[in-house]
């Protein structure tokens, strides 16, 4: 049975977790995913154990379904592959660090200018703007600045790191509800927008 998502498709730039739980959830409810992988490196979460005949079972867990395309986004070549996908999709999902995306040559103004309907999502640490934009931001490090492990533990002793990947899992869930939301409003607008979701803001939230 077809998902409510068929026919929407969706380009990833997302790696390690937060992004590619937020395309795994799309994926689930039946769209169709293109994942962009570093070419001759791939996802690093393919390096994550445990493997099974030489594939990581972690990497499989939150990219099943998707569809890999190896590029190196450095050559113009890939440039313009990336491009010509740009005009076939619905939405585009990324999480590195803010300005990553503009120094490739793909930023939300960049890709909007070529499909005005895109709905494009980014997940960083600590959102696009701000004193803390630039910095880097694994999950321990969301779940700490967001207070999530000052309330876990036992009393009079140290606070704990909630077992599973929160930090990362949250933010792709945020992302992922905020996704649904703008393909709903583009029903009614006809317009794409950018998406900005912060890692720390959903631990807060």
């Amino acid at each position: 049975m077809p998902g409510p998502l068929e026919g929407v498709k969706v380009l990833s730039f997302a790696r390690n977790l937060a992004g590619p739980y937020c395309t795994m959830i799309l994926c689930d409810l039946g769209a169709e995913v293109i994942k962009i992988e570093e070419a001759g490196k791939g996802d690093s979460a393919r390096r994550i154990p445990p493997h099974i005949r030489g594939i990581s079972s972690y990497f499989l867990s939150i990219n099943r379904g998707s569809k890999s395309i190896a590029l190196n986004l450095r050559e113009e070549r890939a440039k313009e592959a990336v491009f010509k996908l740009v005009d076939r999709v619905d939405i585009v999902v990324e999480n590195f660090r803010p300005g990553v995306m503009k120094r490739l040559g793909f930023s939300y103004e960049s890709i909007s200018a070529r499909n005005p309907r895109i709905i494009y999502a980014s997940i960083s640490g600590f959102g696009q703007k701000g004193p803390y934009s630039a910095k880097p931001a694994y999950d321990m490090i969301a779940q700490g600045v967001g207070g999530t492990v000052s309330i876990t533990g036992e009393p009079g002793r140290p606070p704990v790191r909630v077992g599973y990947s929160i930090g990362d899992m949250g933010a792709g869930l945020f992302a992922a509800t905020a996704i649904l939301a703008a393909l709903h409003e583009r029903e009614k607008s006809g317009k794409g927008q950018w998406i900005d979701v912060a890692m720390v803001d959903c631990q807060v939230a």
